[in-house]
């Protein structure tokens, strides 16, 4: 029986299983980028108990090689966590991406900055720093999550559906906070953006994953995201979470429709030191 589960700060929506993906339309360095980063487009819900250790914390480095199915393996992602650092009187983890690809003179490079409140689940700053052949793309937001609003670096500024927003960094790392019951379905309104809202997530199945780590028992995901900068309508992303506390990201897929299937898989990890990750505020 599937389940249908919903942010505790929104009305339950109706989902559906299997809607179509919509076509992609985006460069392709962008095309690879969007497997981790730009697919996974922060969404809400539960939010850990602060009193329970949470499945990463400071010191953890997770690094990724980048392939896409027509081209073969084209760079490399690192994601680490650094702090604690303070954010207007709050003390957050400091979540950090940096991926650069290529293929010949066509480069690629994205760095990601999210200081996330692992207390409530929240972001309040996010960072983003992006360069691709034909576009190039900076963004610095500050979150208020006691006033449901953002505030960008550019003037933009808009109201948020949650009290506990996330970006598109943070939401990889609430990600691992999930109960991954088979079957069970997610969705979602926690992006500070309100235009980037719905987010569904299926939690699909168990299956075992080959990496430069080795092999990995993991808990299959599916997410179905809106970016209306990136995406002409809906995108799919394809999530492998290890199976144990941890639930590091194993593998990161997203087909595209020009250059096939880009993907990004671990290559080798630093765990955070436990007494951090229970004990890190």
């Amino acid at each position: 029986m599937r389940d249908v589960m919903r942010d505790r700060h929104e009305p339950l929506v109706p989902t559906r299983a299997h809607p179509r993906a919509a076509r992609y339309g985006a460069t392709l360095g962008a095309a690879i980028l969007l497997a981790l980063v730009h697919g996974a487009a922060p969404v809400g819900a539960q939010q850990a108990d602060a009193n329970e250790s949470l499945p990463f914390g400071i010191g953890e480095q997770l690094t990724y090689s980048a392939r896409v199915s027509k081209v073969g393996k084209v760079g490399k992602a690192v994601m680490w966590i650094e702090g604690p650092t303070d954010v207007r009187g709050t003390s957050t983890y400091v979540l950090r991406f940096d991926f650069k690809a290529g293929i010949g003179l066509v480069k690629a490079e994205d760095r990601t900055e999210s200081w996330l409140d692992a207390r409530r689940m929240a972001s309040l700053q996010f960072h983003k720093h992006e360069r691709h052949p034909l576009s190039r793309h900076d963004e610095k937001v500050d979150m208020f999550p006691d006033e449901r609003r953002w505030q960008g670096a550019d003037g933009e500024a808009g109201q948020s559906p949650t009290d506990a927003p996330l970006d598109e960094l943070s939401f990889m790392y609430f990600l691992r906070t999930l109960p991954l019951t088979a079957d069970t379905v997610f969705q979602f309104n926690r992006h500070f953006d309100a235009a980037r809202n719905p987010t569904t997530v299926r939690v699909v199945g168990r299956e075992d994953v080959k990496t430069g780590e080795g092999e990995f028992h993991t808990v299959l995901l599916e997410m179905r995201v809106k970016d209306p900068r990136r995406y002409r309508g809906e995108g799919v992303i394809r999530i492998n979470l290890s199976d144990d506390d941890r639930r590091l990201p194993v593998r990161i897929v997203s087909s595209m429709p020009v250059v096939g299937t880009a993907a990004l898989t671990l290559e080798s990890h630093v765990s955070a030191p436990r007494a951090l990750v229970a004990h890190a505020f």
